[in-house]
């Protein structure tokens, strides 16, 4: 039963169009993926910015709790995470910002963040006649024992989780967590 009811969940909702791992070496990997989104591209960028508490997965947060997250999107601003303790943590820091149009940030998410690694993650933003057509590249590099091309598939995987939850809240406009 409960496969059934994913089923039907994941039925409600536009499939990726595009998504894979385009190359990954010792040195480094890329991801890419499109989404059809039920939202104008301006409606879109907001979620992925203003409302990135609402479905962002707290399983994928320093502190298990996405209310933590905000994302400040202008030149220098911070996709960061306030913590209970009141501690905190830069996830990445937005370099461009385009409202309805784009978003850079650059920084590793996750265990990447203390490897000897650089990353750089873009959404681009389409009109599409169901909403917004979502390109994403998340574009990692440096050194890590063992190379990076092992964490290829497993960041790839949590990332397009994260690109699946946006665009089930924008199909829905209910919180996530």
């Amino acid at each position: 039963m409960k496969y059934v009811i994913l089923l039907l969940s994941l039925a409600a909702f536009p499939a990726v169009a595009y998504g894979e791992v385009t190359d990954k070496s010792t040195n480094g990997f890329t991801s890419v993926h499109e989404l059809v989104l039920q939202a104008s591209p301006a409606r879109a960028y907001e979620a992925l910015t203003r409302d990135v508490h609402l479905w962002w997965d707290a399983s994928h947060s320093f502190g298990g709790d996405a209310a933590g997250f905000t994302m400040e999107p202008t030149a220098g601003g911070c996709f960061c995470e306030k913590l209970a303790d009141g501690g905190s943590v830069q996830h990445m820091q937005i370099v461009n910002a385009q409202p309805g149009r784009s978003l850079t940030l650059r920084g590793g998410l996750g265990p990447l963040q203390a490897m000897g690694v650089a990353g750089a993650m873009t959404f681009a933003f389409k009109p599409h006649p169901e909403g917004a057509l979502l390109s994403y590249r998340y574009v990692v590099g440096g050194y890590v024992n063992g190379g990076l091309a092992p964490l290829a598939e497993p960041v790839d995987q949590v990332q397009l989780g994260q690109l699946q939850r946006l665009q089930q809240f924008l199909a829905t406009n209910a919180p996530l967590n």
